[in-house]
């Protein structure tokens, strides 16, 4: 079952009339999210530095829909073990980097969703997914090419566990969280 972010169920909640567009992410176990979390703070610009680092599903999900989404959420969670996912590599985001991640388990979880969301998928969500991590971003090609060259001198592919999905409401920067549901 869903928590909101006070820790109290969600269920029998009144209609939510919030629109903010709802994001959900891919949560990580913590040396993991401590590791991209690092990466962040050295390497993205701090004025544009609100958020941790993140694997995102979907970028816009209808926030009126937040009652279905949480259901479909907590349906695809339940029963689910930990995901292993393998960061494969660094690349350049144009004027960024970010940690390429290959998970057909975690591939396959965002694909059933993608149905369930199917009509309010915005063209970004509709697009291939290719699992990420953001370390830098809106920075100039040059800095983000460093930054891959420097980041992938001493690469070596490991591993990690997805913990959850969470959703976020988005609010034109930090985001606000709205639920966590952990594979457990």
């Amino acid at each position: 079952m869903a928590e909101s972010e006070n820790g109290q169920s969600n269920e029998g909640r009144a209609a939510d009339t919030d629109l903010r567009p709802l994001i959900v992410t891919a949560g990580m176990e913590n040396a993991a999210q401590n590791h991209f979390d690092c990466l962040r703070q050295q390497y993205f610009p701090s004025e544009r530095n609100w958020l941790s680092a993140h694997i995102t599903l979907f970028h816009a999900l209808p926030g009126k829909e937040r009652e279905t989404v949480e259901q479909h959420l907590a349906q695809a969670s339940s029963g689910l073990r930990p995901l292993t996912v393998t960061v494969e590599s660094v690349r350049v985001l144009g004027n960024g980097v970010a940690f390429s991640l290959s998970s057909p388990a975690l591939e396959s979880l965002r694909a059933s969703l993608a149905r369930r969301f199917q009509p309010w998928l915005t063209r970004q969500d509709q697009q291939g997914f290719r699992p990420h991590v953001t370390v830098q971003n809106k920075v100039s090609s040059e800095t983000a090419r460093a930054l891959e060259t420097k980041l992938s001198a001493d690469f070596m592919p490991w591993s990690f566990t997805v913990t959850g999905l969470r959703l976020w409401r988005y609010d034109g920067g930090p985001w606000e969280k709205a639920a966590d549901f952990p594979i457990i």
